[in-house]
């Protein structure tokens, strides 16, 4: 039987957002930001065109919903590995640096940011920044390092974001490890606290 015989399930306006944005955050991981169209998270569903734009608005409104729905997971992803750091008696940075590595790489959110800035969405990363401007003033509070946080937030994102565009091609180019930056990553971390 295929898709397009199958019936029609009615679902609530909210679930039928949801469905949309996990069929989004699938496409562009799948195949990348230009994917990430209205005609095809309609399709992924089985709703239609119109059904998509009445929730979004716009390929830009799918997109921003996205990437907003995609930095809440992050930073509260990160906040809660924060602070296990911070109650371990042995804090390792690693855990955090790979969750940002892997959500601007593999989780897509470097190359759908990107994307959006490229296309001339001035505010596509409004979500985004928010997010972690939030994160950051929430877990300055209880911040007695050294280092500021800000500063290393500020590193840790356009390491992770970096890499996410160019580490592979560069590392090749450089003759050093795929993993390199998060490496780099993690002693600046470390350095920091030192």
């Amino acid at each position: 039987m295929s898709v397009t015989s199958l019936p029609r399930r009615r679902l609530s306006p909210e679930a039928s957002r949801d469905a949309a944005l996990d069929a989004a955050r699938a496409l562009l991981v799948e195949s990348g930001p230009q994917a990430v169209t209205l005609k095809a998270v309609a399709a992924r569903i089985g709703r239609t065109h119109a059904n998509v734009l009445h929730h979004f608005g716009s390929a830009y409104g799918l997109q921003q919903a996205l990437i907003a729905r995609m930095a809440a997971f992050i930073t509260s992803t990160i906040r809660e590995a924060v602070l296990r750091q911070r109650r371990a008696d042995n804090p390792n940075p690693q855990e955090v640096v790979d969750l940002a590595f892997d959500a601007f790489d593999t989780g897509g959110a470097g190359a759908l940011a990107s994307w959006m800035i490229l296309s001339g969405n001035e505010d596509a990363l409004d979500p985004i920044l928010t997010a972690i401007h939030d994160l950051v003033d929430d877990l300055a509070a209880d911040h007695k390092d050294e280092a500021p946080l800000a500063d290393e937030t500020l590193t840790l994102v356009l390491m992770a974001l970096g890499n996410a565009l160019l580490g592979g091609p560069l590392a090749r180019a450089l003759g050093v490890p795929r993993d390199r930056a998060r490496v780099l990553a993690r002693g600046m971390l470390v350095a920091g606290r030192g």
